[in-house]
């Protein structure tokens, strides 16, 4: 008989350490601002986990492959943004293994990371996510970029909101993200000089 997968909880605290913070970015990859975020991490040596949307990362598969590149980490956000925990087993491990193996193909290698959209899990989503051998990834930091809220908006929730540990939510893709690269680039050199390191999730 087959062990049933354990039930597990989302992660929502970055790699131990002291003035850590992780950075994501979820929804791309997108043409017009995937590279543009990357310039950016590049710019202050920021490193970033991108949770990538397998239609996007079937479609742009040249981002992809500069996200790994630039020696960020790529975890995948389903095949096409589905709310997961709406669906039976069998469409969750379709839109999950599908969005996981067009990753492993772009890049070489699996992803080990999983973030469900809308932040909308279940039992039966952790449970297909543990047979992939994914880790749910969730965050306590969340701005709501998505919702174009304005750039200094964007930039003090992250700022109030950032703490020891903290996994920052953010979008590189999904809509207009021209606030949110506004909002990085006075949110980066400010958690930098206050002595903030950027880790993995």
């Amino acid at each position: 008989m087959q062990k049933k997968p354990r039930y597990v909880v989302p992660v929502r605290s970055a790699d131990k350490g002291s003035r850590v913070v992780a950075l994501t970015f979820d929804d791309g990859p997108d043409p017009a601002y995937t590279p543009q975020v990357l310039r950016l991490l590049r710019k202050h040596h920021v490193k970033a986990t991108f949770f990538v949307i397998g239609q996007q990362a079937s479609a742009h598969p040249g981002l992809v492959r500069s996200i790994v590149d630039d020696g960020h980490t790529v975890g995948t956000h389903s095949w096409s943004h589905a709310d997961l925990s709406r669906l039976p087993a069998g469409r969750v491990r379709t839109e999950v293994g599908r969005a996981v193996d067009t990753v492993a193909t772009t890049v070489g290698r699996i992803p080990a990371l999983f973030r469900a959209p809308y932040g909308s899990w279940s039992r039966t989503v952790f449970e297909v996510c543990a047979t992939l051998g994914q880790t749910s990834i969730a965050w306590d930091v969340d701005p709501r970029d998505w919702d174009n809220p304005g750039a200094a908006r964007i930039r003090a929730k992250i700022l109030d909101q950032v703490g020891n540990r903290s996994i920052v939510l953010t979008h590189d893709g999904g809509g207009d993200r021209s606030q949110t690269v506004r909002a990085l680039r006075s949110v980066l050199p400010v958690l930098i000089n206050t002595g903030y390191r950027f880790v993995g999730v």
